[in-house]
């Protein structure tokens, strides 16, 4: 076994064992047929979950590029609490180191469109007590996550009721260096289509007004601009969103206020 399967093992069995005073938290493996491997995905239930009868509200919520499932947990603790305050099933899905949650058109191991909407959802459903279908599913993520979080939601509105995005890469077309994605998607000048076809700000068109979302990003963030954008075109197009603009750069210290609101959002839209 390598050092960094070994490791991994070792998160994994110690996250098995983690409890908390008001929720649990468990590691699930998956296996995705899509990209023929086990994927890990953290689950936070709220307190008494076992002994509840009720169908529970999910939270997706992604991680960025080169974090993994147990960012979340580890960098804002207070997720745990959230599961419990606001009653509803939490995954974090790991989404590979930069995978952006589509599903690479030039590399059949990154599949995590597949993954995330379809393989994960079912398990999810399978094994927890939850509301099976949009109106009680959620997703949102940072940075990385961010995209994957509109992206997948935009192009599954028959998967998710409600999206958001926190200092999400909402259009990748301006890195055409960074973070990886020309591994997923070949390089810009050569691969223009795919680009376009696999920036969020590109699939605006998807959007019938149905889909719940909220937007937030900081004034120095380096995604501002974008996000911005992302908003103005969502106006010109009535496309009913929460957009948030405040001060903030692309760190935890914004996240970790950032998901605070974003789960009112949730909670409004799960009781509605």
């Amino acid at each position: 076994m390598t050092k960094l399967k070994t490791t991994l093992t070792l998160i994994i069995i110690n996250l098995f064992l983690v409890t908390t005073a008001t929720s649990q938290v468990d590691t699930l493996l998956v296996f995705s047929k899509a990209m023929n491997k086990n994927v890990p995905n953290m689950v936070i239930t709220p307190e008494n979950y076992a002994s509840k009868n009720e169908k529970l509200p999910v939270l997706y919520l992604l991680h960025g590029a080169g974090g993994n499932f147990t960012d979340w947990i580890s960098k804002v603790p207070l997720v745990q609490k959230y599961a419990t305050d606001f009653n509803m099933i939490i995954v974090c899905p790991d989404g590979g180191i930069t995978s952006w949650y589509f599903d690479s058109p030039i590399d059949n191991t990154m599949k995590y469109e597949t993954y995330v909407s379809n393989e994960l959802i079912a398990a999810i459903d399978k094994k927890y007590k939850t509301i099976p279908n949009k109106n009680g599913r959620a997703i949102t993520g940072l940075s990385m996550g961010g995209h994957g979080a509109l992206y997948l939601a935009f192009k599954h509105q028959d998967v998710w009721g409600t999206a958001g995005s926190m200092s999400g890469g909402v259009d990748i077309r301006p890195f055409p260096n960074n973070w990886d994605i020309k591994k997923r998607l070949g390089t810009y000048p050569e691969n223009k289509e795919n680009w376009e076809k696999n920036s969020v700000i590109n699939l605006v068109y998807l959007l019938d007004g149905d889909l719940k979302i909220i937007i937030d990003c900081g004034y120095d963030d380096f995604f501002f601009e974008d996000n911005k954008r992302l908003h103005e075109k969502l106006i010109e197009r009535n496309i009913a969103h929460d957009y948030i603009e405040r001060p903030g750069v692309h760190n935890w210290n914004y996240w970790s206020n950032s998901i605070k609101y974003q789960l009112v959002f949730f909670n409004d839209a799960f009781k509605r």
